[in-house]
Parts: structure tokens; C-alpha cells; sequence
């Protein structure tokens, strides 16, 4: 289910036109979760609704949200879905915290059979 949990998730964050899609298989490199996403949004607005939408999502399949960080600035939004982890940016915090470098040794899994 986590790897579904995956595809679903980042699916509406492409839907609500989320940027620069990138998922990392975190798995044996972190315990916090087996999948991060990482993605922006060009306004406060947008990282908001991107938000919005994944965790109505997430509750709509009965995935637990075990918390939702950061929604009220709007500047790095962390969805914990438990075994995946979504970080939503406003585009200039993306850059500035660099978390595909952070964790560099991640794979990247690639999206596109997902992405439109």
C-alpha cells in the first residue's frame, strides 16, 4: 500500500500543479518514513491548496495524517502519511533548503507513468 500511498499522492499534487515533482526512496536510509515527496507551488496560495487536496485525499482512502506542519505560513507545508513523507514549498524555500541535496544518497524514483 505505501508504494500506492506514493503514486495516489503525488498524482494530486500534479493535479493541483504542483512543481518539480520528485519522489526519494528513503528506505534503509531513514527511519522516518520509506518515501518522501518533495514539490512547490508558485504562491502561498498554491503550496496551501496542494495541501488541502493531498490530505483530503489521504482521509477519503483511510490514510492515517499523522500531522500537517507549516500550512498557516505556507512557505514548507510536511504532510506525515506515515510511511511517506510530503514536503510542499513556496518555490523560494524549495531552493533555499535543498532537501534532493540533503539527501543526496536517496534514490529518485521515477514519476512519469504518473505525472501528465
Amino acid at each position: 500500500m505505501t508504494y500506492q500511498t506514493l503514486e495516489t499522492m503525488v498524482k494530486v499534487a500534479d493535479d493541483k500543479r504542483a512543481q518539480n515533482i520528485v519522489a526519494l526512496d528513503m528506505q534503509g536510509i531513514s527511519i522516518l518514513a520509506d518515501y518522501f515527496v518533495i514539490c512547490h507551488g508558485a504562491s502561498v496560495q498554491q503550496v496551501q491548496s496542494i495541501a488541502e487536496e493531498i490530505k483530503k485525499e489521504a482521509q477519503k482512502k483511510e490514510i492515517d495524517v499523522k500531522r500537517m506542519e507549516g500550512y498557516e505560513e505556507g512557505k514548507w507545508v510536511l504532510l506525515d502519511l506515515g510511511n511517506v513523507v510530503i514536503h510542499i514549498f513556496h518555490e523560494d524555500d524549495r531552493q533555499y533548503y535543498n532537501l534532493e541535496k540533503l539527501w543526496g544518497e536517496a534514490p529518485v524514483i521515477s514519476l512519469d507513468h504518473v505525472l501528465t
